[in-house]
């Protein structure tokens, strides 16, 4: 039999073929990949620069100033897009390749699909070592990339031409798939980029992948209904998943339905809108009061598309019931399964119709549903106290946090990933649509702030962004500024820097475990001349609108001009680097020394283990 063949280079295979991979959104049928980020090497210029080339009016290549950098902004786009179009990102061999292993990592753990293209070492091994190659005495496979091999759901080095294809389809399996979601790492040797191969036409047929939604067990619908229809104070714990399946109107409608109040991970925050009578905040270590009173009491808890991490359980020392029992609605059985649960293993829309179609009949007692209701209103009053305008010299994050909800209102979407602000914006950011909430907190990767916000701008060119991050994590990574203002207007975004001159989150951390002030706040750090970076002038540097306010209310006032601005603005605020929201919140199991001469490491011993007596064990 005859096959149609046309000759291509292994590189330019990938290109075309993820030029013809499609996707359909709300009836209109797109590309998935919605284009490359590419930072050129000697690993991969001639190889994959040249095929990008060739396709380049219909898969757009973007050129970023750090790999690190380009790879949070198109994981940013695919959370933006709650996993429905993707990008793909290549890089050079060696460091190149190495700088995208940590943005891999937090598109593992927050389960995004990633496509990542590093160059690889010569598979003919005449030339080696080749500059930038890392070599292992004992085993001559070895090459930096294996370092993908952790972070990666899908990890192939390509060492002939013809490989790229079942490669290529697998990896397109991964990413569209909802429990298998995550990074898939081609390593392309050098020399075989450029290697040719008669590929069959076949491969490169336009191809629309939709995404499947696996419906739950008989028994297992049945097992979690008996559990809810006993529970006499549940509550729903509304993770990244009910984004992620655009489950959001359903679980509203369940909630509604049965009168269950609905606690929020920091990946499900915004799944209802903060105005819902039912939408109770964030739960645990950064929880609202509203939401953890009732954790403390739930005798169920219904966990929806969530992994349940510690920060959601408090450690396993926030759920105070003897008698709580978890079901938990998952499309990955390895989260469904967790913590002895009532596993429901499917898709967070499909698994809430079924659940319903055997519920009906059931409700939470109306007592429980108003006692949520009014611990929502109590708090709203703490958290309206914290966030209020001020004329204090150094403001607190939450007074800055007041000044962004008020002046872009939840209409914006804000973005931030790690330090102190992700757990004040979890309790007090008051969400309006589905993904206006978007944090950076499964892995919280300092450094994703800023890239993430262009990736989030891109997905989202109509809508305003707005960027909190801290100067600690803004010194970490902050070059994709440079890539936002060369993108012009539909990558302008709104950056709010908080300088506490540190790392404040971490100092209050170390304070709270008995620690001394040590190597957190710059004043508290080894220096002979102390930094005083102005922070205004970087950014200008990088061609952002920028400018330094000394209030609340310059603050807003500047917010309200960048809305108009026609390219990306950063807003530096100096603010206080111990204040932070004391209603609210849970403990949070960090190990304290069990031996020190210090008391005040001896006090936190103390109390650390009088927290250990409260956490539930397996």
């Amino acid at each position: 039999m005859s096959v149609k063949t046309v000759r291509l280079t292994m590189a330019q295979a990938v290109a075309r073929f993820l030029s013809r991979q499609m996707t359909v959104i709300d009836g209109e049928k797109l590309p998935i990949f919605a284009g490359v980020w590419a930072i050129f090497g000697h690993g991969n210029v001639s190889g994959m620069g040249e095929a990008l080339y060739g396709v380049r009016d219909e898969l757009p290549t973007y050129r970023a100033h750090n790999e690190q950098g380009m790879t949070h902004a198109a994981i940013a786009y695919a959370k933006a897009m709650f996993r429905r179009r993707m990008m793909a990102c290549t890089t050079s061999i060696g460091p190149g390749a190495l700088n995208m292993v940590t943005a891999a990592a937090v598109a593992h753990v927050n389960r995004l699909p990633l496509l990542l293209l590093p160059g690889d070492v010569f598979a003919n091994r005449l030339p080696d070592p080749v500059l930038q190659q890392v070599e292992d005495f004992g085993d001559g496979t070895i090459s930096a990339n294996d370092a993908f091999k952790s972070v990666s759901r899908y990890f192939d080095r390509i060492t002939r031409p013809e490989q790229i294809i079942p490669a290529l389809r697998r990896a397109m399996q991964v990413l569209t798939d909802p429990a298998e979601c995550g990074p898939v790492t081609l390593a392309l040797c050098q020399d075989v980029q450029a290697e040719a191969y008669d590929y069959p036409e076949s491969f490169f047929e336009e191809k629309v992948w939709t995404f499947r939604r696996p419906r739950a067990d008989v028994d297992e619908i049945a097992a979690a209904v008996e559990t809810l229809k006993a529970a006499k104070k549940p509550v729903i714990i509304a993770g990244g998943g009910v984004l992620y399946s655009q489950a959001t109107e359903d679980l509203k409608a369940f909630a509604e339905k049965y009168g269950v109040p609905v606690l929020e991970t920091q990946a499900g925050k915004s799944t209802l809108p903060h105005t819902h009578p039912l939408a109770m905040g964030s739960v645990g270590v950064t929880g609202t009061s509203a939401s953890n009173d009732l954790a403390m009491q739930t005798d169920v808890v219904f966990a929806v598309g969530t992994r349940m991490q510690d920060f959601t359980t408090g450690s396993w020392a926030l759920f105070r019931n003897p008698e709580m029992k978890i079901v938990a609605l998952n499309t990955q059985a390895f989260d469904a399964g967790k913590h002895n649960a009532v596993p429901v293993v499917g898709d967070a829309k499909i698994g809430l119709a079924d659940i319903d179609a055997q519920l009906s009949g059931w409700s939470a007692p109306s007592a429980w549903t108003e006692e949520a209701k009014a611990g929502k209103a109590k708090w709203q009053e703490a958290s309206d106290a914290v966030r209020a305008p001020s004329n204090t010299e150094l403001p607190s994050d939450a007074q800055v946090i007041g000044a962004v909800q008020r002046t872009l209102t939840s209409a914006a979407t804000v973005v931030c990933a790690a330090g102190g602000l992700p757990g004040e914006l979890h309790k007090l950011w008051e969400s309006g649509a589905p993904g206006s909430y978007h944090l950076e907190y499964g892995f919280s990767c300092m450094g994703y702030e800023v890239a993430g916000g262009l990736g989030v701008k891109l997905a989202k060119p109509d809508e305003e962004v707005v960027v909190m991050v801290g100067d600690g994590s803004y010194m970490m990574l902050n070059s994709e500024l440079a890539t936002s203002v060369m993108l012009g207007k539909d990558a302008r975004i709104t950056v709010v820097l908080l300088d506490n001159r540190g790392y404040g989150c971490i100092n209050r951390l170390q304070m709270e475990t008995g620690g001394a002030n040590f190597n957190n706040l710059l004043e508290d750090s080894k220096y002979e001349v102390f930094p005083n970076i102005d922070f205004a002038a970087h950014a200008r540097s990088m061609g952002a609108i920028t400018t330094k306010v000394s209030s609340i209310a310059d603050l807003e006032a500047e917010l309200e001009k960048a809305k108009t601005n026609d390219r990306t603005t950063v807003i530096v605020i100096d603010t206080h680097p111990l204040i932070a929201t004391e209603a609210g919140g849970h403990w949070w199991d960090v190990a304290v020394p069990e031996v020190s001469d210090r008391k005040e490491v001896q006090d936190a011993r103390k109390a650390y283990e009088e927290h250990l007596k409260h956490q539930r064990i397996g």
